[in-house]
């Protein structure tokens, strides 16, 4: 039986998965951090122990993410837009839209039910349209990034947060604190803002059902009741959403070292 590496190697976070064939058989995440090298390393090693395997086991690696370049161990790298599409539709075959809110850039892809990309948009620069936003008014509010959500859907009160842009998403969070806005008021907005963003990116890409959310903005309740809200269908998120280019980089792994249709 033939095993398969995928690393995904973000600006915040990267995760690994092993694939026994066409199996999961270990996953794995953990910060980035500032090293890449010694990140990959890390989660390359912790896979293999888990498994009770060594790296001569593996027949192919593939990275993908920021990083991807730092993963020296690889056997090749594809862009994390690609490794997206076929993750998706590997857990996902009805999946046709995918939005993948990151750290530092949302993305918005339109594929095929085989996973091939056909056409995609990336955020701007500035990483206000992307889960950075909630990074920071998590720092701001001093609550757990992964409270945010829960804690926006407790809102009674509507509160337009109209910055677009982290560098002065701080300083507004503070003013509308000091008005008296709600942590919960104020967090709904901040979930609407960003999801008018996503929604402008997605209508550019053009928008077909099923959709499907991927990235840490995923694991945020409020995010995916904002963008249902704003985008009017319904949004799907997959098992595991943090690990799905990781686990499109495994299969593409698969792909590469199977003969074609094994």
């Amino acid at each position: 039986m033939a095993f398969f590496l995928g690393i995904d190697i973000g600006s915040f976070s990267a995760k690994g998965i092993l694939l026994r064939d066409r199996s999961v058989q270990a996953s794995f995440s953990c910060l980035s951090g500032g090293d890449y090298r010694g990140t990959a390393q890390k989660v390359r090693d912790a896979l293999l122990s888990g498994a009770g395997m060594s790296p001569s086991e593996i027949s192919h690696v593939t990275a993908t993410g920021y990083g991807a370049k730092q993963v020296l161990f690889a056997d090749g790298e594809k862009p994390d837009i690609t490794c997206q599409g076929r993750g998706v539709a590997f857990l996902l075959p009805s999946a046709r839209t995918v939005i993948d809110v990151g750290d530092l850039y949302s993305k918005v892809l339109r594929m095929d039910s085989a996973g091939h990309v056909h056409n995609f948009i990336l955020s701007g620069k500035c990483a206000g349209g992307s889960g950075r936003l909630l990074q920071i008014m998590a720092k701001v509010l001093q609550v757990n990034l992964e409270d945010i959500g829960p804690l926006s859907l407790n809102s009674r009160n509507k509160v337009d947060f109209s910055t677009g842009c982290v560098v002065f998403s701080e300083s507004e969070a503070v003013s509308l604190i000091a008005e008296g806005v709600s942590r919960e008021d104020l967090l709904a907005g901040v979930h609407r803002a960003l999801a008018a963003q996503i929604h402008s990116l997605a209508e550019r890409v053009g928008i077909e059902e099923e959709l499907v959310l991927t990235g840490g903005g995923a694991t945020d309740a409020g995010l995916i009741m904002a963008l249902e809200h704003s985008l009017k269908i319904p949004v799907r998120v997959p098992p595991e959403p943090l690990f799905t280019a990781a686990l499109g980089a495994a299969l593409l792994a698969r792909e590469k070292a199977l003969p074609r249709g094994a």
